[in-house]
């Protein structure tokens, strides 16, 4: 078997590239072992917005309570949802093979076991193949990680795929890992009736994010009855008895009826002896890349492999660029911009840029503007007024924007349009909002005295 190009995982990125390549008449051949969509279609991503949804009218109405113009009772039916959610990713990789199969890309379902320059060897129906190519794309992608002491035994001991397919809600979960995996889904399991205790070694949940952003989803977690513990080392993580028990070094234990470890990803490098080509390999195997995402001559590697930005849109960003690459479109180093990032629920967040404390860690000349949704007509509809919008300046031009609160999400689009492009506070005055929409927050706290 022989292709131009071989492009290893269906992932957002390995997906979108021979998407990419098909769509520019390069011959290409995509491998992947197990689903196509990937993480974010089948374990990640679209999943949990599914879990999230249908909560989404329980924090409606809660805002209604809160502001006594409402009251009633949204219940969840998980299996259905569950059923739902298997409907839809089934429905979705069907159509995305079939799109492959329109645009000529050749689609092998195998594992890579042996990857070369110019020649691979793949396990394809437990025989060896061996795939030439001119160029490859490595986009395999990461999974769930697992540390000492801290490993899912798929039972009482979830990681996150595991807990997107229960089909009952359980009394009590533990989740170890503040991160956005365990925030967005310990909010769903809390609005569907489980108990939530939240366990990370980091001092504050959200511990990547602005410390204003995390400051605001600890009082609104905690708001919701939450037991919340950071800065905590655990001791041991076991099942016993068919239930979770936590034991943190400082003697409190914890038990629930499952636990959901969302510590973190781990990239899918094992075994390929990528430094056999000249390849640097570094930590838990993140695959070191060049300027053109090049990991050796004639290997890219693309998405949450290389470590640069584990998010599913970076991914595509990444593999189309390769393709471009690849077909002399790009000379330039891969510089795709300000990468946005977002956490879904209620309360959502939004990120682009650079936040504050790394733009003076960075000895920018930094000013701060921003605004609460209090003011803003929108969240106030939805009993929903909790949270800001954040902007960092440096030198009168902004770098960096964040926010939590109902909807904020929502911003992420053009906020990162006004960093990429540097916008000055002149350029935010003229541009027209429309009211009312909650993205007027945003105006308001671009349009706030910086200090």
């Amino acid at each position: 078997m022989a292709s131009d190009l071989l492009i290893v995982g269906g992932g957002p990125a390995g997906y979108d590239a021979a998407l990419a390549a098909a769509k520019r008449g390069i011959s290409t051949t995509l491998v992947e072992k197990e689903h196509l969509g990937g993480s974010c279609l089948n374990w990640g991503c679209i999943p949990t917005k599914f879990l999230l949804a249908a909560v989404a009218p329980k924090a409606e109405l809660e805002g209604q309570q809160k502001m006594k113009t409402g009251s009633g009772e949204v219940f969840v039916d998980l299996p259905a949802l569950v059923d739902r959610k298997k409907r839809h990713l089934e429905a979705t990789r069907k159509a995305m093979a079939a799109e492959l199969q329109k645009l000529g890309v050749e689609f092998v379902r195998g594992e890579l076991k042996m990857i070369g320059a110019v020649k691979s060897v793949f396990e394809v129906d437990g025989e060896p193949k061996t795939l030439q190519y001119k160029k490859c794309i490595l986009a395999t992608g990461s999974r769930p990680a697992a540390h000492p002491g801290l490993k899912a035994d798929h039972d009482a001991i979830l990681n996150s795929g595991d807990i997107l397919s229960i089909r009952e809600v359980p009394k009590r979960l533990l989740v170890v890992g503040a991160g956005f995996i365990g925030l967005e889904l310990a909010q769903f399991f809390s609005r569907a009736g489980s108990a939530i205790t939240l366990v990370d070694v980091a001092p504050r949940i959200a511990p990547t994010e602005d410390e204003e952003i995390s400051k605001a989803l600890h009082q609104t977690f905690k708001r919701a009855g939450w037991d919340i513990h950071t800065g905590v080392k655990i001791a041991s993580l076991e099942s016993v008895d068919g239930a979770a028990r936590l034991v943190l070094e400082d003697g409190r234990e914890f038990g629930a009826d499952k636990c959901l470890l969302a510590v973190g990803r781990l990239p899918n490098s094992r075994n390929l002896m990528l430094e056999m080509l000249g390849a640097e390999v570094k930590g838990a195997g993140w695959v070191h890349t060049d300027e053109h995402l090049l990991a050796s001559p004639t290997v890219y590697a693309v998405g949450d492999v290389n470590g640069r930005t584990l998010l599913a849109h970076a991914a595509s960003s990444q593999g189309e660029w390769a393709v471009r690459h690849f077909a002399g479109e790009e000379n330039g180093a891969y510089n795709p911009g300000p990468i946005p990032g977002c956490m879904y629920g209620a309360p959502e967040t939004m990120r682009v840029g650079v936040m504050e404390a790394e733009a003076r860690d960075k000895g920018m000349d930094v000013a701060v503007s921003r605004a609460q949704l209090v003011a803003n007509p929108i969240a106030q509809a939805h009993g929903a007024t909790g949270g800001l919008v954040k902007c960092v300046w440096s030198e009168g031009k902004l770098v960096g924007v964040t926010g939590v609160g109902h909807g904020v999400a929502s911003l992420a689009t053009l906020s990162t349009v006004m960093v990429r492009q540097g916008w000055t506070r002149k350029q935010c005055e003229e541009l027209v909002f429309p009211h009312p929409t909650l993205d007027e927050a945003l105006r308001s706290a671009l349009l706030a005295p910086a200090k």
